[in-house]
């Protein structure tokens, strides 16, 4: 099936009981058995829920996996992948990366004797060089949040491989439809479900997409043991976002651009990172990784000054201030002291997060009044 068709019906199968096309949302806690042990394949809901494995099904399709696990939260599904590891182990991770993530490593894991070691991914050589014995897991995101940096996939899959290490890589700000770090040597995805998976900001969830069959016994086993599981109806939810992830993110790529290179010739924007730009770094292997460039910009502003940071961030009317992003409406965020204010202030500016920095959820709006928006707030 092309990419569209396989999006829509991923996991789609009607009901066996009433036909019903659309997955029903089990609302149940506990399932009757037969008798001890004697089931139809679900005996508590922590464990499986149907509705749930509608959308595990479907994650793997969407992600060229073998294999899809649902979770409360993108947070609850790191988490789980770092519960994989023991005390004295390592992981190499991105020095740009979502600050949630990084207050998990560094606030909660670190405890436990897991070293975290942050490196710019962009250049395998400094992963490479990260690289001891210790080595269990590299964990990348590109694009990364919010500088918009790009890694080769591929190339950080042969070095992870080499160690004997597992690649995760977070694929949250593409999406499935514009890259599948599976098929580049990936061995476990994350996403956000929250985001562009879901679609519509009303649901909180995370997912895990994998091949190897004990890999997912293993992070299953820790799913169904830790209990961070989503419920059945904001499963319901993210299979129906799903169905239309495509349309949504060819409007999201198709508004990105417009709003990138207005952004880029305004005459009070100092500096603007999408990947999109041919004479960005990470351009050439974000054209060779991935199908488009998304919906999701940076940019900083000729007067970094808090003052006027702050009244452009509150000054617009289609964007609205909010942490999150990949919903069909337009966000603007202040990473500094929203998404990324976990990160001390001396490592953001150590890995080029401004005090300035603005970065945009680009929606499905009219990109017109979206620009029309930004340039009214500019000024």
């Amino acid at each position: 099936m092309k990419l569209a068709t396989k999006i829509i019906h991923a996991g789609a199968e009607p009901d066996p009981s009433t036909g019903a096309i659309m997955t029903p949302i089990y609302q149940t806690s506990t399932y009757v058995q037969e008798a001890p042990g004697v089931n139809k394949g679900y005996e508590y809901a922590r464990s499986q829920n149907p509705t749930r494995k509608a959308l595990e099904d479907a994650y793997a399709i969407i992600e060229n996996a073998r294999y899809g696990l649902a979770f409360s939260s993108g947070v609850a599904a790191t988490d789980s992948v770092i519960k994989l590891l023991n005390p004295g182990d390592e992981v190499i991770a991105a020095s740009d990366m979502y600050g949630g993530s990084y207050r998990l490593f560094t606030k909660v894991w670190e405890r436990y004797n897991i070293k975290f070691i942050f490196v710019d991914t962009t250049n395998p050589a400094n992963v490479q060089a990260a690289v001891t014995k210790n080595t269990k897991l590299i964990w990348l995101e590109t694009p990364t949040n919010p500088l918009m940096n790009i890694t080769d996939i591929e190339t950080i899959a042969v070095i992870a491989k080499s160690a004997n290490a597992l690649l995760c890589v977070d694929n949250t700000f593409a999406s499935p439809y514009l890259q599948n770090p599976i098929d580049l040597g990936a061995d476990i995805v994350m996403h956000s479900a929250t985001k562009y998976l879901g679609g519509h900001s009303d649901v909180i969830q995370g997912c895990l997409m994998m091949n190897d069959a004990a890999l997912r016994e293993k992070l299953y086993f820790i799913q169904k043991s830790c209990g961070a599981v989503p419920g059945p109806m904001d499963c319901f939810l993210v299979l129906r976002g799903i169905k239309t992830l495509h349309v949504r993110m060819r409007q999201h790529c198709e508004n990105g651009e417009k709003i990138a290179h207005w952004l880029r010739k305004h005459p009070k924007v100092a500096k603007v990172y999408w990947p999109g730009f041919e004479d960005s770094a990470g351009y050439a292997i974000a054209k060779k990784q991935m199908r488009g460039f998304g919906g999701m910009i940076s940019f900083e502003l000729k007067d970094e000054s808090e003052k006027e940071v702050k009244r452009v961030l509150s000054a617009t009317h289609l964007f609205s201030l909010a942490e999150s992003l990949g919903g069909v409406e337009s966000l603007i965020n202040h990473p500094a002291s929203m998404t990324h204010a976990s990160i001390p202030k001396e490592e953001r500016i150590k890995n080029g997060l401004s005090e300035g920095l603005i970065r945009l959820s680009v929606g499905i709006e009219d990109a017109d009044d979206l620009i029309a928006d930004l340039n009214k707030a500019i000024g």
